[in-house]
């Protein structure tokens, strides 16, 4: 089932560690430190009020979320988000992103945001097979911007016009 995200310790421990997975094994996140459950409700504070936050749920165990912030802070890029989703790693494969993605962006639609944007590190296959999945174009590709697990690590941009 996906639900809002419940501002409180308990879903914040689960998106934690989800997150700490990519932090620690991957070079998806670009963060190097893992995080705790208030760490993590501090961020969701941030997005919570002004932009959906969503989670997917089974049997009580969160196995997903997803979530759209501020894509930049300058006034005329308010109709314009950046997208985020992370599945905890037994998730993967089994259509949760999917299902995410597309509550995500309905949420998103009926708001009346024009775009959205998915910054993926690469190579991530499954992150751009789920965002052009969803209508997402890729835009722009860094080369060697960020630097984790002793490799050099792209960043490309993928965009959806809603």
């Amino acid at each position: 089932m996906i639900r809002n995200i419940n501002p409180d310790t308990s879903d914040a421990k689960a998106l934690a560690d989800i997150y700490n997975y990519y932090i620690q094994n991957t070079i998806v996140s670009f963060e190097e430190e893992p995080i705790d459950a208030n760490e993590m409700l501090r961020r969701i504070g941030k997005v919570v009020p002004h932009y959906p936050w969503i989670v997917y749920e089974n049997e009580q165990q969160i196995l997903g979320y997803a979530y759209a912030s501020e894509w930049n802070e300058r006034v005329a890029y308010r109709n314009t988000v950046e997208s985020t989703i992370y599945l905890h790693p037994d998730a993967r494969g089994k259509g949760i992103g999917t299902q995410l993605y597309t509550h995500l962006i309905d949420i998103l639609r009926k708001a009346g945001y024009h775009t959205v944007i998915g910054g993926i590190s690469l190579p991530n296959a499954g992150s751009q097979a789920l965002h052009e999945k969803m209508g997402y174009e890729k835009v722009a590709h860094y080369h060697s911007v960020g630097f984790k697990m002793g490799e050099w690590v792209d960043v490309g941009y993928w965009q959806l016009m809603l």
